[in-house]
């Protein structure tokens, strides 16, 4: 029996959850940013399976993952890879960056300079590294997750707004429930070893090429232009809101549309509604916005503000 793209894609999010418990939103955000050619940013304290999820998910799709522990000595070439001198051939020739995967994890990336931040800019945007006046091209597919712990703030450096706004969906994941934490530690009392996966029974029910055609067919998922004024009527009215300093771009409009397709995909249908729109919202715009000071310090938060504005854009009929 033949196995469409779109339910194939739909079975990844319950292989992840044979090893991670719980965190839907978190894994369903993962496969739409896959779907919409984009990349997760990851917010939770340490210990909520940031790093395991990753790892089910590419143990799902079948695609080779790397893992970079940004550290504040990190250079840039320690991301893209580095020229470097070959003694057999007295040439300089490219050694690749782990950078150069299908699914990179960029563990606590606010842990590393600006400068090694910004290396990731080029890769996540053109999907390329240019070293030496040479562009090298990223695999096919590549998805940057990167992590950052909200709680500690010593010894970091905070994403600027222009790379903030690279990443498609910033996920918060939080502490997980009583019963879902008895699950976690029931799992590893029968022996659950987050790194043997397999052992776990998770297995790849998805390829790269089923990715691929689920990405042509997202392309295909209409987007009516009442729903296109939606979107625009709710970055704008982010622009206008008194608490804001600086609102959505037309940029975030067509990312919120991007995850909106996709969304729609997933739930078997070929058209958009403003639920959609509604359930993608907070992670697609909220890391896209700043508050003014006087809102900050009068307690506002981004997630109140998106909350008033989506209350108050009419939703097209």
């Amino acid at each position: 029996m033949t196995v469409s793209p779109r339910e194939q894609l739909t079975q990844i999010s319950h292989e992840i959850h044979k090893s991670v418990v719980g965190q839907d939103a978190a894994v369903t955000g993962l496969v739409v940013a896959l779907l919409s050619r984009g990349h997760v940013l990851l917010e939770g304290v340490p210990g909520v399976a940031k790093t395991l999820l990753v790892r089910s998910l590419a143990a799902a799709l079948d695609v080779e993952m790397r893992r970079v522990q940004f550290t504040p000595d990190m250079m840039p070439g320690d991301v893209t890879g580095s020229l470097i001198y070959d003694a057999a051939t007295s040439n300089l020739v490219f050694r690749e960056g782990p950078v150069f995967t299908n699914l990179l994890l960029a563990d606590e990336i606010n842990r590393t300079p600006p400068k090694t931040q910004s290396a990731l800019l080029e890769a996540m945007e053109e999907r390329q590294v240019s070293v030496d006046g040479a562009a090298r091209k990223l695999p096919v597919p590549f998805m940057v997750v990167a992590t950052q712990n909200p709680i500690e703030f010593d010894g970091t450096y905070t994403l600027p707004e222009a790379q903030l706004d690279r990443f498609l969906l910033k996920i918060n994941l939080p502490l997980p429930g009583r019963e879902e934490e008895i699950d976690v530690l029931s799992r590893h009392a029968a022996g659950f070893d987050t790194s043997d996966l397999a052992a776990a029974g998770l297995r790849a029910v998805a390829t790269p090429e089923s990715l691929a055609a689920a990405q042509e067919e997202v392309n295909r998922v209409t987007v009516e232009k009442p729903i296109t004024e939606y979107i625009v009527d709710i970055c704008r009215a982010t622009r206008q809101s008194p608490s804001v300093a600086m609102g959505v771009s037309p940029r975030g409009a067509i990312a919120l549309m991007r995850c909106a397709r996709s969304w729609a995909y997933l739930t078997g249908r070929d058209f958009v509604t403003p639920d959609d729109v509604k359930a993608l919202a907070a992670p697609v715009l909220s890391h896209r916005m700043k508050l003014t000071t006087e809102a900050q310090l009068d307690g506002v938060n981004l997630a109140g503000v998106l909350s008033t504005v989506l209350s108050t854009v009419p939703v097209p009929r």
